[in-house]
């Protein structure tokens, strides 16, 4: 595990950095440090967490959600990851050539979505150690319905949406806000699949369907 946490640093400290710096032309884009730094500081923590805590967990993370053995899910996967790369990369674009100009407050905003996302992201993985990356049932799975699971069905993708509109706006750019309507659907196509996944094979689910009725927005969806 060690060794999968290392590549998996290494791997996507690289990608971030050619996708952040490199459509923008430059190094000086201090947009693109703070965001990375928001994000890094967010997630070692979070993984300095599970590793104390729950390795359990963090193998299951750690195995991505390319690992996805069913071919609608890895197909999901791929996409949302084409829309997110494409989204950061079309804020560097944003910065070289200036399409969106001066919007300093959008930084702001931007960070702090990044920050309540990924701490959505600690709060789920704290209260839910089946949290895999990937769509499945483990042997010892059972339905958690309390904390952040008693108020929407898939917090994690609440996460998800959160970071995903924080990312161009923290980059200063109201241009790659274009892919996250795409990263919307996607999200409700993974959400709807598993959830039929797990009312057919997990006890108590479809209780819980019942019981909690909003999947990521109360009172709207």
């Amino acid at each position: 595990m060690t060794a999968k946490f290392a590549i998996s640093c290494v791997v996507s400290n690289v990608l971030a950095l050619t996708a952040v710096f490199l459509p923008a032309g430059t190094f000086a884009f201090w947009q693109g440090w703070v965001f990375l730094g928001v994000g890094g500081i967010c997630g070692s923590l979070t993984l300095i967490y599970l590793a104390m805590n729950d390795r359990v967990l963090l193998e299951r993370r750690l195995r991505g959600p390319m690992r996805e053995s069913r071919g609608v899910q890895k197909s999901i996967v791929i996409a949302l990851y084409l829309c997110l790369f494409s989204s950061v990369v079309l804020s560097g674009f944003d910065h070289r050539y200036g399409w969106t100009g001066n919007a300093l407050p959008l930084v702001f905003i931007g960070n702090s979505l990044l920050i309540a996302g990924l701490y959505l992201y600690f709060l789920v993985y704290r209260q839910n150690r089946f949290a895999a990356a990937t769509v499945e049932i483990a042997e010892d799975h059972r339905v958690i319905s309390t904390g952040v699971y008693g108020i929407v069905r898939h917090p994690l993708y609440v996460a998800l949406l959160t970071v995903a509109i924080g990312i161009p706006l923290a980059l200063e750019s109201y241009w790659g806000l274009l892919f996250v309507v795409p990263v919307i659907a996607l999200v409700v196509w993974r959400l709807r699949d598993e959830e039929t996944l797990l009312a057919e094979n997990l006890r108590g689910y479809a209780e819980y369907q019942a019981q909690t009725r909003w999947r990521l927005i109360p009172g709207i969806f």
